[in-house]
């Protein structure tokens, strides 16, 4: 052993224990070795640095765009919602679907990027859940790395141990020739995480109470469902055809419209992030049509409902407590308080044209700790004031920019799940089957098909620059970059090679089963150090030239080697899959090993039952 792999092999058992300590935290440690290796000379400075240009590195970063697209247009919360409605409160049934959906779309493109798109899925579902995000992400990742045992294309591993058969001289892998081995190990890894999610974190309690309220609560505290009334404007009624300015209902009726809700005209049954109608705020030119359905707030208690019905010739329809929650995508309320630089003071709502200035309504007003009940448009407002106003989001958002008018004191849970541009759903639709599609058929590169599904949805409209600069994670890429020259330094060393002539040693004359077992557990643990991909291609070769020593058939040496690479449960730097969800899940390094090692000696007795008996030797 030379003095340059001695060093390299006690700078990567330093970094593994910092790992495991967490002290400093996973990047920090993958920064401080990326530098120490060419300090050193171990390996020079642009090997140091290339895992920024690797190719597999740059895929992950766009992955994340496409996966913030589809949290963005409402896509991720569509499939979330499917999921928690087809699993209801039950934890065990929502692990099992979640796992099987992941493996099932991850057979047919990257795990890393099936991963990098679901983690927003997995988040949105943990907290709807009230579940903390460690009991879901630890399945996902497992998931996602099986996913790579079920086709020939599911994973690089498999298709370089396919490679080399081939050059060798033999017929290669069938596309299905993976999936009798995946398929036994996703159903262990159900039976599996159903037992070791204990192992996982409780409920995340900071997601369960909650320090925001709901738009619930300031329904019942403003006593907003007891005043408002749901309506369609019949054909016959006298308000089809004019403005809301020419109207003015609110000082003819007492009534304010908060909302008017209008068929869509191009409607689409591939996903509906929002209802079959569309909410229209409603503007002084805004015209009334037949058949629109008007959301009214009657501010003033001595309007008999009935007789407006009667005499404007609207059709009541049913309104509970929880519509502006169902609508919460596009109704917005917030509580804001009116400061002493406020002009509010001494005038009435009406006086002050909020809506106009504003372009929100005023549904609620509170003195002190109580609701008023009573009209409120009339009411003189004074210092210290709150205010319910109700109205589109960004009008919302807008008023936190100036605080000498109106302070906001408070905004809903809701305003966390508002997707920016729901609207867009089909068409980050359509970009995710052209990245998938590019990537099944082997048209072009998965990068490329990753890129291409990036300006697809900036074309579309479906994310913008800062949106997806926001969604890499940084802390996860840069993990990754600063692990990948350990890799190099082996390979350059010796370090790899040390390894494989002690297997061939030590198994070389063992007996097929106990050669296999060998085989699997060197891949394995030689993938705790570099990438599975790169493990896979120095161990093919090892693999065939056993098979050739032994006199045996070189197919089962090839899967087993291809399956171990695949099986990278142990540590959070086994595989990039791995990596991307320490953040999210909030993972020590210890709790990959003490899931993912058992499950690893499951998978390794599986495969060496398995193989044998479906590809004998």
């Amino acid at each position: 052993m030379t003095d340059e792999l001695l060093t390299t092999l006690v700078l990567l058992g330093s970094a593994v224990v910092m790992f495991a300590v967490n002290r400093p935290r996973m990047d920090a440690v993958a920064l401080l070795m990326m530098t120490t290796l060419p300090l050193l000379g171990l390996i020079d400075l642009d090997e140091a640095l290339a895992g920024f240009s690797d190719p597999n590195v740059v895929l992950i970063a766009a992955l994340f765009v496409v996966g913030d697209g589809l949290a963005r247009t409402g896509v991720a919360q569509r499939i979330g919602d499917w999921l928690i409605g087809r699993a209801g409160r039950s934890e065990g049934r929502l692990i099992v679907i979640l796992m099987v959906m992941v493996a099932g779309i991850g057979a047919f493109m990257s795990s890393t990027g099936v991963v990098a798109i679901f983690i927003p899925v997995v988040l949105r579902v943990a907290s709807n859940a009230n579940l903390s995000p460690s009991r879901l992400m630890m399945p996902l990742s497992m998931a996602a790395l099986l996913s790579g045992m079920m086709t020939l294309v599911a994973t690089a591993p498999n298709l370089v141990v396919n490679g080399e058969l081939v050059r060798h001289g033999f017929e290669g892998f069938h596309f299905f020739s993976f999936t009798p081995f995946g398929l036994p190990l996703l159903g262990l890894a159900l039976l599996y995480m159903l037992r070791a999610r204990r192992w996982l974190g409780e409920a995340d309690e900071s997601i369960v109470e909650g320090d925001k309220p709901r738009l619930a609560t300031w329904i019942e505290e403003y006593g907003l469902a007891k005043r408002e009334l749901r309506v369609r404007v019949a054909p016959r009624s006298p308000l089809v055809g004019g403005t809301l300015a020419d109207l003015d209902l609110r000082a003819s009726t007492g009534v304010n419209i908060l909302a008017i809700e209008r068929a869509r005209r191009f409607a689409t049954e591939l996903i509906r992030p929002l209802p079959r109608t569309e909410l229209i705020q409603p503007r002084a030119s805004t015209r009334i049509e037949a058949g629109d359905v008007l959301l009214l707030d009657v501010v003033d208690s001595s309007v008999e409902m009935k007789d407006l019905c009667d005499r404007f010739a609207l059709v009541s329809l049913p309104l509970s407590g929880a519509y502006y929650s169902d609508r919460s995508q596009e109704i917005g309320m917030a509580e804001v308080m009116i400061p002493a630089t406020s002009k509010l003071i001494g005038r009435t709502v009406l006086d002050a044209r909020f809506r106009s200035a504003h372009n929100l309504t005023v549904v609620g007003l509170k003195r002190g700790r109580e609701a008023r009940s009573d009209a409120i448009v009339d009411e003189k407002l004074q210092l210290g004031d709150t205010l319910l106003v109700i109205g589109p989001w960004r009008r919302i958002r807008a008023l936190m920019l100036d605080m000498h008018e109106l302070v906001v004191l408070g905004l809903p849970a809701e305003l966390d799940d508002v997707v920016p541009v729901a609207s867009r759903a089909p068409y980050a639709l359509l970009s995710l089957t052209v990245v998938v599609a590019l990537m099944v058929s082997g048209v072009v590169p998965n990068l490329l098909a990753a890129l291409i599904g990036c300006l697809l949805l900036g074309l579309f409209g479906c994310i913008d620059m800062s949106s997806a600069y926001r969604s890499i994670h940084w802390q996860s890429l840069i993990l990754i970059v600063g692990m990948l020259p350990f890799s190099m330094a082996l390979q350059k060393h010796g370090g790899v090679d040390l390894v494989a002539q002690g297997v061939i040693e030590v198994v070389g004359d063992a007996s097929p089963r106990a050669v296999l077992a060998g085989l699997f557990a060197t891949t394995a643990i030689l993938g705790l150090f570099i990438s599975n991909t790169a493990t896979a291609v120095l161990m093919a070769p090892i693999a065939l030239a056993i098979a050739d020593g032994l006199g045996a058939s070189p197919y089962p040496f090839a899967m087993t080697v291809a399956l171990a690479a695949s099986a990278a449960f142990m540590t959070p730097i086994s595989s990039p899959v791995n990596t991307l969800v320490v953040s999210p899940g909030r993972y020590s390094f210890f709790d990959f090993v003490r899931i993912g090692v058992p499950f690893t000696l499951i998978t390794l007795a599986t495969c060496v039952v398995l193989v044998p008996w479906l590809l004998p030797p």
